[in-house]
Parts: structure tokens; sequence; C-alpha cells
């Protein structure tokens, strides 16, 4: 009786033990751990671009008002930015390449535009939204490219390299908004190279004939917006400022680039390209090609803009 009293008593606290494990391992599955590391951190680095390809096609037959039988161009956009923030300090780098050509039946394939375009702010947090900021930028074109007389003569002007604007500036950058950069410099340098034999002999863009280079030292100021007005609307702008102080400091050289661009659906976008130049030491107009002119470049298309995230 002992015995069965003992064996009873056994196997209830076995079966209670089994019972609480039990419930203790259900309460460990369903409990919530606690994160002591959060699933995502802060990145020293903002990187994205975009991708924007414009093409237009137009053919006539038998048209009475006249006209090319066939036309075709195309436009590319291509910008990346990698930025970087740690404390105090900012490394922004903007890479820009715009590439377009047209065909007619009537005057045959020309480039409409070709530009490279980098540049990169690395700068010091002082307070009240003022960097310490060491520029560098360069500007130059991949492929050879011609200005045609009224004969429809074409005449080599440029080439890769030829010109190139490279410029170095140490100065100020001041952000009152997250959009909007103004940087001041009033010492820097730029070099103008001319690369191309054929361009250095005749002394284009400010060269001496037969050096492939000049240096400028002068006054430097950059304005840049970059916004996203809605979802759909981008308006990215960019105007430089140089002073020459050697030469002509009041003949300021002006670059202006503008990109706005309306979304229509995911990939479709209309968009506007409107840029200005004008350099004291361009001097290809007039009527004896030896003149400096504001040139103004405007393209409107419709076409795929994808935005590039990295």
């Amino acid at each position: 009786m002992r015995n069965c009293f003992f064996l009873f008593v056994l196997t209830t606290s076995i079966a209670t033990a089994q019972d609480s494990t039990i419930k203790i391992l259900k309460t460990e599955a369903n409990r919530t751990i606690a994160k002591t590391v959060p699933d995502t951190v802060k990145q020293n680095w903002v990187k994205g671009g975009v991708f924007n390809l414009n093409i237009a096609q137009g053919s006539l037959k038998d048209w009475a008002a006249g006209g090319d039988n066939f036309s075709l161009s195309m436009n590319i956009y291509t910008n990346g930015h990698a930025y970087y923030t740690k404390g105090k300090v900012t490394w922004d780098n903007n890479v820009d390449i715009y590439m377009g050509y047209i065909h007619t039946t009537s005057l045959g394939t020309r480039k409409t535009d070709d530009r490279f375009d980098f540049l990169s702010k690395y700068g010091y947090d002082l307070g009240s939204k003022i960097s310490a900021t060491a520029l560098f930028d360069l500007r130059t074109q991949f492929f050879d490219g011609y200005t045609y007389s009224e004969s429809g003569m074409p005449s080599f002007s440029s080439t890769a390299f030829s010109p190139a604007y490279a410029l170095l500036s140490p100065g100020f950058d001041y952000k009152p908004i997250k959009p909007l950069s103004i940087f001041v410099s009033p010492i820097s340098s730029r070099w103008v190279i001319v690369s191309n034999p054929t361009l250095s002999k005749i002394g284009a863009y400010g060269v001496d004939s037969g050096n492939h280079y000049i240096n400028q030292l002068g006054a430097f100021g950059t304005i840049i917006f970059n916004s996203n007005f809605t979802k759909t609307i981008t308006f990215n702008s960019r105007m430089d400022l140089f002073s020459n102080y050697e030469h002509n400091p009041f003949n300021v050289d002006v670059y202006m680039t503008n990109f706005f661009a309306a979304k229509i659906g995911k990939i479709f976008s209309a968009t506007w390209n409107v840029d200005l130049i004008y350099d004291d030491d361009t001097k290809l107009f007039g009527p004896d090609h030896n003149s400096p002119r504001l040139q103004i470049k405007s393209l409107i298309g419709i076409g795929f803009l994808l935005k590039l995230g990295m």
C-alpha cells in the first residue's frame, strides 16, 4: 500500500513539473525581445542620382510647306551625387553628364550638347549655417565640337580637355535652407586647359598661342539650388561666377545651368534644360569671330526619367 502511495505521489510530481516546464517554454517563445541595438544606424553617406533620356523623331513626305524628310534627336542627362556627413565634417560630391545629337536629311548629324561637370566640396561647420569649405570643380566635354557658318561649313572649335576648366577654391559655404547653398571665395585659382595642338596654336579660349594652359587668379562664387517641390516636380539650378583679377576683373564669367522635370506616371517626364554661359575669353562670335557673347541653350523634351538610389 505504501509503495502504491509513493508511486502516485512521484507520478503526480513529475506531471506537475512537466506542465510547469511547458508553460515556461511557451512564455519564453512568445516573449518580446528588447532591442539594445537599433535596426538602422545613421548612414554617413547619402547617394543617389537621375537618368533622363529624351528622343524625338519626325518625317515628311510630299509636304507642300517643305522641311526635312527625316529628323531624329536624342538628349541624355545623367546625375550622380554622394554626400558625406559626420559630426561637423561634410563632403559633397556631384557629377553631371550631358549628351545630345540631332540628325536631319539637310544638315546631317550634329552635336547639340556634350558636357562633363564634377564638383566636390569639403567643409567644416563653424556654426550659424556657415562652413569653412574647400571646393574643386572640373568642367570639360567628351567629343569634338564644331561651329557652323551661315553656309553650313563646319569649323573645329572644341574637343575633350580643349577647353577644360579646373578650379580650386577655399572659401565659405552658407546654407540658410536645406536646398540652397551659397559659396564665396575671395581667392581662387582657375586653370583653362587647351590640350589640342590645333586649338592651342591659334590661342583659343584665352590661352597664349602655342601653350596648353593658363592659370588665372580671381574671386569665385557659386549658388546651388536643388529641390523636389513635390513628388513629381524637380528643379535643379547652379550659377558660377568668376572674376579674373589679372585681366578685366569687371567682366565676370558666368556659367548657369537649370534642369526642370515634371514626372508623368512612374517613368515618363517632361523636362526643360536652360543653360547660360558668358566667358570673356571665348571669342568665337561677331563678324570677325573675335568677340565674346552670352551663349544660351534651351532644350525641351518628353522621355524617360529614372531616379537612382544607391
